[in-house]
């Protein structure tokens, strides 16, 4: 074989195999994505059903709403998205740039064994855990305060309930350099703020027979419709803004 073609022939090989690598590369890049963990408050129903998620809402402040997932579930705790192999499943479509929201404590205190945790235990655990292996690949952490419930005394004073588990997202969210998300405190102003009468547009207040799937109505002062979410997610887009957050950029 001629010396001209011995010192050609390694660097065709290299030029195809760095080909091969840049078409690979291109096949399996997608641009980098918001991916949303939580329970009711934050996820996506079906438009035949009043109740929304201000996660279900989220998408539309995005230029690309494309890029928003939204893999939070009803009635799901920390526990209960682990144990059904929810969160391998992020985990598993995680990658590289990516985000993570988290929204987490609604559920996490409820009297059921399969979604109950402990605050400083199982809870604060879970939390850390996704934290870690969120990190692991290359992904971008971010925790939010659960939001607020509807809870009016009759003397017309509005009641925060205390939360052991928002404390825990803090506590967290502090210690393990995570950005904070304060919806819980932007939630309680907001429901203080249009009164007793006015915070009710914001929540599931259906009279009977108005919904095929609510027959009874419904006076649900926890969940959001349409009106609710949207508000809400507003209040995400302005802690994304005032955290400064390289999201800041891909929003309307």
């Amino acid at each position: 074989m001629r010396p001209f073609v011995l010192q050609v022939l390694p660097r065709v090989a290299a030029a195809i195999a760095l080909a091969v690598l840049l078409a690979r590369a291109e096949t399996g890049s997608r641009p980098p994505k918001l991916f949303l963990v939580g329970g009711s408050t934050m996820a996506t129903f079906p438009d035949t059903r009043p109740v929304v998620g201000w996660g279900q809402i989220l998408p539309q402040h995005f230029k690309d709403p494309g890029r928003v997932d939204n893999r939070a579930k009803s009635g799901r705790s920390t526990k209960s998205f682990i144990d059904q192999g929810l969160w391998d499943q992020v985990l598993a479509d995680l990658r590289a740039g990516d985000f993570l929201m988290m929204c987490w404590g609604t559920n996490d205190s409820a009297n059921d064994p399969a979604r109950r945790t402990e605050p400083r235990k199982d809870f604060q655990g879970n939390l850390e855990r996704m934290v870690r292996e969120c990190r692991a690949k290359g992904a971008t952490p971010i925790i939010a305060t659960s939001v607020a419930r509807r809870v009016w005394t009759e003397q017309g004073d509005f009641v925060e309930p205390p939360s052991e588990y928002v404390v825990v997202s803090r506590e967290v969210a502090a210690r393990e350099r995570v950005p904070l998300m304060e919806l819980r405190g932007l939630t309680v102003e907001l429901e203080r703020s249009l009164g007793v009468e006015g915070s009710r547009a914001l929540h599931l207040y259906l009279e009977p027979g108005q919904y095929e799937t609510y027959p009874n109505g419904s006076k649900d002062d926890t969940h959001y419709n349409r009106h609710g979410a949207t508000r809400v997610s507003e209040l995400a887009v302005q802690e994304i803004r005032r955290l400064k957050l390289p999201l800041v950029d891909w929003l309307k």
